[in-house]
């Protein structure tokens, strides 16, 4: 399992969905990987790497640590609670988002995309999902959506960045069964998160405050729960803000490359062929 992951056991009282494993990843610098398919990758499926982003406490890095990198077979969505990013792929685009936007890239059969945190002084803060995706999409052509505020659906507390909860939608349609909220809490507030029927993964993610559930779940800390449907009830001791994933199991191998994750061995040839193309030609055309 990643470092510093914790098996939880279960008490008698517990009365909602158990958590069995806390971890805070491993960090560099500002930014800790709280999973990857190697760890719990594999037991979240098709949920595969998630980093926690947070310059609080770090030194931003130069804004040329972060260039162009390619990827194939996965999706990635950005969310920024606070702070700025620059970002470029080779679908064309290039730009900023800040706090209350979506950068979602599907690679697909492969694209490049890169970013790095600029030259700002505020401090930067949220998290970067990647999604394996399906067969029918894994190497598909590559696509990017950016959202501004105002295009993301919230209610209540609940900002929805993937999927559906209670009347609102996803701008972004998922690449299969998937819900990825992001939670706003009050201290002594508290909210019940029902899965829809099938979502048998559940995680979550801290970003400030301090949860229980009924561990209690700090900033930069990441918690799974068991397998299942039943509810997870959420209690604020601070005011908090989270991210929650549930989804339907992705029921495939991940096969995983260096920069590409697919569902055969054949399929991560080809994702990775595409994705060599394009770098040589990014070469050629800065010669």
């Amino acid at each position: 399992m990643n470092a510093q992951t914790v098996p939880v056991r279960a008490t008698a009282d517990m009365l909602t969905r158990r958590v069995i494993h806390v971890t805070r990843g491993r960090g560099h610098g500002p930014i800790a990987r709280l999973m990857s398919p190697g760890d719990l990758g594999e037991l979240l499926k098709p949920f595969v790497f998630l980093d926690f982003i947070d310059t609080r406490d770090q030194p931003k890095p130069r804004a040329s640590d972060y260039g162009l990198h390619p990827h194939s077979g996965i999706a990635t969505l950005t969310w920024l609670y606070e702070g700025e990013v620059n970002y470029q792929d080779t679908t064309g685009r290039r730009g900023q988002i800040a706090g209350g936007h979506v950068e979602w890239m599907r690679a697909g059969g492969g694209a490049w995309h890169g970013g790095n945190f600029g030259d700002g002084d505020g401090r930067v803060r949220g998290f970067q999902l990647w999604i394996a995706l399906p067969p029918e999409l894994e190497l598909s052509e590559a696509i990017s959506t950016y959202l501004a505020p105002h295009e993301i659906p919230a209610s209540g507390p609940v900002t929805v960045l993937l999927g559906q909860h209670g009347a609102c939608s996803s701008a972004i349609t998922p690449p299969s069964p998937i819900n990825y909220l992001s939670v706003r809490l009050r201290a002594g507030e508290r909210w019940t998160y029902r899965p829809p029927a099938g979502h048998a993964v559940a995680w979550a993610a801290v970003s400030t405050g301090e949860l229980e559930l009924p561990v209690t779940a700090r900033a930069g800390e990441m918690l799974v729960f068991a397998p299942g449907e039943a509810d997870i009830e959420f209690l604020a001791h601070a005011d908090a803000e989270f991210v929650l994933g549930s989804a339907v199991p992705h029921p495939h191998r991940l096969v995983s490359g260096q920069y590409s994750v697919h569902t055969t061995e054949a399929a991560l040839r080809e994702g990775e062929a595409r994705i060599d193309k394009i770098g040589r030609a990014l070469v050629r055309r800065n010669d």
